[in-house]
Formats: C-alpha cells, sequence, structure tokens
C-alpha cells in the first residue's frame, strides 16, 4: 500500500548510521516513516538484548506512542545513514482533517503493524529455542496465501534463508542451522539454499503449542 507524502517532506529528519533514534521505554508523541536507510527495532529481554527486525523505506515505527500515549516499547538504531519523515500529534490531525482517505490507509496500516510486532514478540518469549524455530515457520504460515487442498495437506514452501529464520528466532544463525539440522533428522523441515519446506506446518503448530503450556505451567509454579 503505497503512500504520496511528499507534502511532508518539510518534516524529514536524518540520522546518522549507528545514532539512536529513541529509546525503550522512553516517552514520545511522534512516529517515522522511513524515506531512505534501514533502522533496526532492539528490545530488551532479561538481560538480553534481541533485534526484533529490520525495517526499511516505506515502512514506519514508533505508531503506538502517537496512538496511545504509550511510552517507547523498543529501541530504534539506524543501521544506514536515513531520511525520515517525523509525524507528531499536530501533523499528524492535519493529515486526518486535509486528506482522510489517506489517513484511512495509514490507520489500516497502524493495525496491521500492531499485529505483526505482537506475534513476532511472542515468538521470543518462548524460553525453548527449538519451539522458537517452529514458531518462525508457524508465524509465516499464518501470513501465506495458500489454496484449500495445500492447507489441509500441510505442506508448506518458505522463500527464506537460514539467516532469515535465525533472525526472527531471535538467535545466532549457526544455532539456528544446528536446530534445523535436528529438524530435518525429524523429517520436519528440508533446507535448501534458497528455500525451506515444511513437511507439515500441522505438525509444528502442535508443537509450539504443547511447548508454550509446558512454559506456562512452570512460569505458574513460580
Amino acid at each position: 500500500m503505497s503512500l504520496d507524502l511528499s507534502m511532508f517532506e518539510r518534516f524529514a529528519k536524518t540520522f546518522d548510521a549507528g545514532q539512536i533514534i529513541f529509546c525503550e521505554y522512553e516517552p514520545g508523541d511522534s512516529f517515522y516513516l522511513i524515506q531512505s536507510g534501514r533502522v533496526k527495532i532492539v528490545k530488551i529481554f532479561g538481560s538480553i538484548e534481541k533485534t526484533i527486525d529490520i525495517l526499511k523505506p516505506g515502512e514506519f515505527f514508533g505508531e503506538m506512542a502517537l496512538l496511545e500515549n504509550a511510552p517507547r516499547s523498543a529501541s530504534i538504531i539506524a543501521l544506514d545513514d536515513c531520511k525520515l519523515l517525523e509525524f507528531n500529534r499536530s501533523n499528524f490531525e492535519v493529515l486526518m482533517t486535509g486528506n482522510p482517505q489517506m489517513a484511512l490507509k495509514l490507520l489500516g496500516l497502524f493495525a496491521k503493524r500492531i499485529h505483526d510486532q505482537k506475534r513476532r514478540f511472542s515468538i521470543l518469549t518462548l524460553a525453548d529455542e527449538h519451539a522458537r524455530v517452529a514458531d518462525v515457520f508457524v508465524m509465516l504460515a499464518e501470513e501465506l496465501e495458500v489454496e484449500d487442498e495445500e492447507a489441509d495437506i500441510g505442506k508448506r514452501v518458505f522463500n527464506h534463508s537460514v539467516a532469515d529464520i535465525a533472525h526472527w528466532a531471535g538467535m545466532t544463525p549457526d544455532r539456528c542451522r544446528e536446530i534445523l539440522n535436528h529438524f530435518q533428522e525429524q523429517r520436519r523441515v528440508s533446507v535448501y539454499k534458497k528455500h525451506i519446506e515444511v513437511t507439515n506446518i500441522h505438525d509444528l503448530i502442535r508443537f509450539v503449542s504443547s511447548r508454550r503450556k509446558v512454559q506456562e505451567n512452570q512460569d505458574g509454579q513460580i
């Protein structure tokens, strides 16, 4: 969904590679749309810092501070030299009243983004690394359009690399490959150079669900 935001060029800001745009838990009243460059979303889990996602031109971040007056839920760091459009409550209200069609598109993007972020965070809450890798495939399958017959069979093909899976699972590519090799031995997946095949996504859904229940029971006993 493309948005013509050329009229808001006066709200552009630039950041150097490596520069922190904002930090987790700090207050905020604006969100940003990426015009050029990439940023990474970083979140602290206990004492561990994990990269949640890498955003590219056309994507946005920081919207919850604007919509809910909530503190920042993660830190944002520029990976490259970046040019961003900064929207605060004042100029966003101008957008809402002056171009309602564009505002509706943005609100639709906000809703999808909130859902996607919560889904990705849920993967990282799993303590079991095997379950995290499996849940990445479950998440990707939720976004995959398949025919009814394919849905029943359960086989899924994902055009992603081991590094992609490792990124979403919050681990190193080497560790992710070890787990995928274990899944291959169990005939749950087949790893190729340019794609990964899951033999039966329903099996992985059951596996992740069982590990979540075990973790919830253990947490409840603490």
